[in-house]
This record gives C-alpha cells, structure tokens and sequence, in this order.
C-alpha cells in the first residue's frame, strides 16, 4: 500500500486524478532479477523513457514519489490551458461587439466553474499517466521516494531494485524568492494556484517568465485586479522585443498593472491582507493584494536522491550534470528533462527521453548515439497572442558573427488576421547569408503561433530554403500566409540588378 496523496480540493475529479496516477490501495511489484531501466521520476521525460524502453523489449521499473504524469499533467501544461481557453472564451465574449454581435450586459465569469472544469478535464486526461496503464504497457512502476544505494542499485518503499542502467527524471519545483516576509505571508506557486475555488480580488505576479505572462493575464481575464513585477527591462526577458513589446501593450491595454524594471522588497501581513513594498524605477510605492503568485525560475529536484553514493555531479541551481549524450558523470546513469536542460518543457524533455533510450540501450561507445545539441527545439509562451519561437535571434547570430538577413511580415497586412480580428503580430525569420541561405531562427506573434511555428521549424530541420517555402502553396486565407510571405520577401532579394537585367533582355528578346 502507497502513501495517501491528496490533491486540494478533495473533490470526485481529484480523487479520480489520485486513482489513475497515485493510488492509494497501489502494491508495489516485486523486483524481477537485473533491470535494463531504472526510472526515477514519473514526469514527462520518465514516462517517455519508461514506456519507450518497455515497447522495445526492455525489462524497465518506473519510480515516483508524488503523483504520476509529473508538472505537465498536474500542475503546469494541462491545468493552466484549462485555465487559458476559459479566459480567452470571456475575452472573446468581451470583444464580441467588435464583430457585430450584441452580448446582453451581466455576462460574468463563474470562476468555482471554471476552476472545477479544469479539474475535469485533468481528471479525464490524466488516465494517459496512470500507473494502471504504464503497468498494463510492460513497465513495474514503484510508487514511493527512490534513493540511490549502492553500485548499480536503487531502494523504494523497502525494495532494493537493480539495472544496467538508470534514468534521472525528478524535474524541478518553483523557486521562491529570499523577499523579506514572502514566505510567511504565505505564496502561490504552479503547484498550488490550481487548487483556489475563489477567484483573488487582487493577484500580484512575481516574475514576467512564461508562467507569470500566461497566468497574469488569465486572472486578468478571469476578473482579479493583477499586478505583474519584473526584474527586467520587457517580459519574457530572452525573447524578441518586438514581441515582448507587443505583449506589454496588450496587458496594459486590458488593465493589468505592469511593473518593469521593478523588484519585491518586502511582504508585511495585514488585515488579512498582503501589503507589498516595490521598488521601481520611479521610486517605491506599496500595494495590498489578496493573493502573491511567484513565476521566478526553478530548482532542480535533487535532494533525497543520494547522487554521491553514485558518483553523480549536481548543482543546487543547474541540476544533475550531463554531457551532450545525456550522459551523467557516472557512465551507467542518464538524466532528462527539467533536472538537467535548460529548455524546461514538456516537448524537450519528450525529445530528450528518446535520446535516452536510444543512447542508454541500444549504442556501443559512442557509436549509434544521439546528441542533445543536435536538436532543433521551438517553444511557445500562451498568452494571447502567443509568442513562439524557434532556433537563433538576430542578437544570437551576430554574437556568433553570422551575418543574417531579417525578413518580417505584419499580421496587419494579412488578409485573414484582418477578417479575425487579430491584427496584433507577425512571422519574422533569420537568414543566413550566403550561397546556401538557411533559416537560422524564427519568431511568430500570432494568437494560434504555437500551430504555426512547426512549419519554421520543420524547414529547419529539414535545411529547407525560404525559397522552397514560398514555392509551398499554402491555402488561402490562413494566417499561416504570413510565412509564406516572410519567404516571397526573400525570394525578392535573389532577384538583382543583373539577374533583372537578364530577365528584360530574355523576355524583350521573345517579344
């Protein structure tokens, strides 16, 4: 029998949620002589490799201490796009006028609805992660806190299993800021924000990352009063600025109260309340909110793991240290995922567990292994518009000396997101100069950018020429027009003086 989990609050969804992927009657297996796979942490990166080894024929044991499926499927990917398609239904119902359509007046948010149609729908995907499932497909899945031991050897819940190889998968947790009085006026993180069923009448937001964008502007939507800090000069500080701009007036535009340039300096309760000491470039002022939800980064988790009894190097800031294989500074262990990348998403990490499997089993040497660097990996911030993003930006390649052209289309001047109303964006994408152009990195600002940008990033990865895409015939009207635009745009420097030159006398020639 497993430890009880409970996930606030109890109700039928979250206790069918504990029933897939903690259950409380689990036994674990017993352990079956050597094992090829050790897996510890059942996020997305142990899941992959777990049942990816286990579908090739591997003897594989998947361990996990807390709830299977990890962030991604309890705290972070599913349950704040639950949150984000609710805000944005209200959004559109807001904007409705725009379009002609009359909503009557006293349209209101029903946020305990909300929030329970979240907990839903976490509750009906989370049957993908369950250990009931993961055992079905092969794989002797632990539940309980696993520690390194020994050579070549793991414990859990009193078990001593033993592999061939292991895996690292333990991900990373919120980090809270050192702000005098934070933790004691209690905070909001991924991991408990998605347990409120009141709406905050006032949420500040620490920290201008993906997380804090996403969540800042649904709790805007949804009808708190938000007010978002951040260090530095623009949101999502490593991105394009054009983009994070065009973000910045989209929150102040729907009354977010924005903090740049701005830091927490202190915390004081109050009247049941949270009066909060900024310092920003004006100077300090003090706000009271209801509610702080901090966005600040993340902290490997690699405590409880006995890492020195195996000769695994970390850092409590960077995580577990690999190298390109994935490979940790003991030979016979990998890692992937948040405890080691630095891209920490869920479609990395998926990407990551593959190069696991393939490096951990099934290569001799370094013959047949695959490398981390070798990866082409997109993301995409969900705010509205969403912000997304593949390979190098301008600055990347003229730190490295890579002599670009920047080619960038408007929404505004794409007759599709002129008809959805959805004006605010563009594709822009980085050329690299020379014989051979190759797409070296692309920005999309556009409210579905996350569908689009697999094109981009297809092409890069495929060293397809801007030239190939404009000779794609994409159909008419998407706003997915505005690639093949970016890509007309570079066709049209090919096109000079001499080769014009030519091109008259040929055709003054066939007159």
């Amino acid at each position: 029998m497993t430890d009880g989990v409970c996930v606030e609050p109890r109700d039928k969804y979250n206790e069918s949620l504990v029933a897939n992927v903690h259950p409380t009657d689990w036994v674990n297996p017993e352990p079956t002589g050597r094992y090829n796979l050790v897996v510890t942490g059942a996020g997305t990166a142990g899941l992959v490799t777990a049942v990816g080894a286990a579908g090739l024929g591997a003897r594989v044991a998947l361990i996990e201490k807390h709830l299977m499926g990890g962030d991604c499927l309890n705290v972070g990917c599913v349950p704040s796009k639950c949150l984000i398609r609710s805000s944005r239904a209200y959004a559109d119902v807001q904007m409705a006028d725009r379009f002609g359509i009359r909503v009557p007046n006293g349209v209101t948010v029903d946020f305990p609805a909300v929030m329970e149609r979240m907990r839903r729908l976490r509750s009906k995907i989370s049957s993908h992660d369950s250990a009931q499932r993961f055992r079905d497909l092969g794989v002797d899945v632990f539940l309980g806190e696993g520690r390194f031991s020994g050579d070549h050897t793991v414990e859990v819940g009193g078990k001593r299993l033993r592999y061939k190889k292991a895996v690292i998968t333990t991900g990373a947790r919120p980090f809270i800021p050192p702000i005098e009085g934070l933790a004691e006026a209690g905070v909001l993180t991924n991991e408990t924000v998605f347990s409120l069923t009141e709406r905050p009448n006032h949420l500040l937001v620490i920290g201008g990352g993906p997380i804090g964008c996403e969540l800042a502007q649904a709790f805007r939507r949804l009808g708190s009063e938000v007010s978002i800090v951040e260090m530095g000069k623009q949101f999502l500080s490593r991105e394009d600025p054009d983009a994070a701009e065009i973000l910045a007036k989209v929150f102040e535009r729907e009354g977010t109260n924005v903090f740049l340039n701005a830091s927490v300096q202190e915390v004081v309760l109050a009247d049941g309340r949270k009066m909060v000491r900024l310092k920003t470039g004006d100077g300090e002022r003090a706000i009271t909110v209801d509610e702080i939800l901090v966005g600040a980064g993340r902290v490997p988790n690699v405590d409880g793991l006995n890492l020195e009894a195996v000769g695994v190097e970390y850092d409590i800031q960077k995580g577990v240290v690999v190298n390109d294989y994935l490979q940790t500074t003991n030979p016979d262990i990998y890692a992937a995922g948040d405890i080691c990348m630095r891209h920490k998403f869920t479609h990395a990490a998926d990407a990551a567990a593959r190069i696991v499997i393939q490096n951990s089993l099934f290569s001799i040497g370094v013959l047949g292994k695959k490398k981390l660097s070798a990866l082409t990996v997109p993301w995409c911030t969900y705010t509205d518009p969403e912000i997304a993003h593949v390979g190098m930006y301008e600055k990347d390649a003229k730190e490295k000396g890579i002599e670009v052209h920047t080619f960038a289309q408007p929404l505004s001047d794409v007759d599709r997101a002129i008809a959805d109303g959805e004006e605010e964006g563009f594709v822009k994408i980085h050329v690299k100069k020379g014989k051979k152009p190759q797409i070296l990195g692309a920005t999309i600002v556009a409210r579905h950018a996350g569908e689009m940008i697999s094109e981009l990033t297809l092409a890069m990865v495929g060293k397809v020429s801007p030239a190939t895409i404009a000779s794609v015939i994409h159909p008419y009207p998407t706003q997915a027009d505005a690639i093949k635009r970016t890509a007309d745009a570079f066709n049209r420097t090919r096109l000079t003086p001499f080769v014009k030159g030519s091109m008259e006398r040929f055709l003054a020639w066939r007159r």
